[in-house]
């Protein structure tokens, strides 16, 4: 007799868990402990216990050793809950594993892509000609239609302080205020039409294309495929509270107006 899901004493499903990536650029505690005071700002509750990857892919080769329990504790006293180690070299992989993280070395997002692109291509199938007399070239043959995209997350109601809202494989458009505290995080572009502060990550699957667009910036913290900027002394003032976009713009973000230039005049 088969037992029902709910009869079991484990249940297993497919789910989507943001992590926040933390690049290293140096192995050194006190040097990584001094620039996570810098950017938090002292906050005690500025990463909330959120997951962590531990990326060392640009670390330079000659580092030799990582004190990796020294590292996960330090993450843990910023609340970032170290879950994986992203880059790792062989030698390294015997230290991550006996802590309990994981190895992240990209292929399963790979593998996953493939897949998805032989679904794609299965749908379309081309039957082989028979071998025959030659005849008159076939009419051509109509394209295929592009795969439809995924439709935009839509979100009408505010998105209160502790609140997150996530559009997977998306872009997230949010027509009310999203207040502080909050935070919104889209695989695609982020549109805010109403007051936003909080948090707002676009391509958080590593879409660099991404964009964040608001009528009202006043945000807490912005990141676009991971690069991130906080406003710790405020948002830029003269872009503060109108429509402006932020994109990526090789390794920073940058702001700017999207307001003509004949109504600021």
């Amino acid at each position: 007799m088969s037992k029902t899901p709910s009869s079991l004493p484990i249940e297993i499903k497919i789910s989507t868990v943001v992590a926040i990536s933390a690049i290293l650029h140096s192995a050194d505690p006190i040097a990584i402990d001094a620039a996570l005071k810098q950017m938090t700002g002292g906050t005690s509750d500025f990463f909330e216990d959120e997951f962590a990857v531990i990326d060392v892919g640009a670390l330079r080769p000659e580092t030799a050793y990582i004190d990796w329990r020294a590292l996960v504790d330090l993450l843990k006293k910023y609340r970032l809950n170290a879950v994986a180690v992203r880059g790792a070299t062989p030698a390294m992989a015997g230290a991550v594993k006996a802590l309990g993280l994981a190895l992240d070395d990209g292929a399963a997002g790979a593998e996953r892509a493939r897949e998805d692109v032989a679904a794609a291509t299965a749908a379309v199938t081309l039957a082989p000609a028979p071998v025959a007399a030659p005849a008159p070239a076939p009419a051509a043959q109509p394209q295929p239609a592009a795969a439809a995209a995924l439709p935009a997350l839509i979100v009408d109601t505010p998105v209160r302080a502790g609140q997150r809202v996530y559009a997977r494989g998306c872009d997230l458009i949010v027509t009310a205020a999203v207040n502080n505290g909050a935070e919104i995080i889209a695989d695609g572009s982020i549109h805010v039409y109403a007051p936003m502060h909080g948090r707002a990550l676009a391509g958080a699957s590593g879409n660099a294309e991404s964009r964040i667009f608001g009528l009202s910036l006043q945000p807490e913290l912005v990141s676009i495929a991971g690069v991130y900027r906080t406003f710790d002394d405020g948002f830029p003032a003269e872009l503060a509270r109108q429509p402006a976009q932020i994109r990526l713009v090789g390794d920073r973000l940058d702001i700017s107006s999207l307001t003509p230039v004949s109504n600021r005049m």
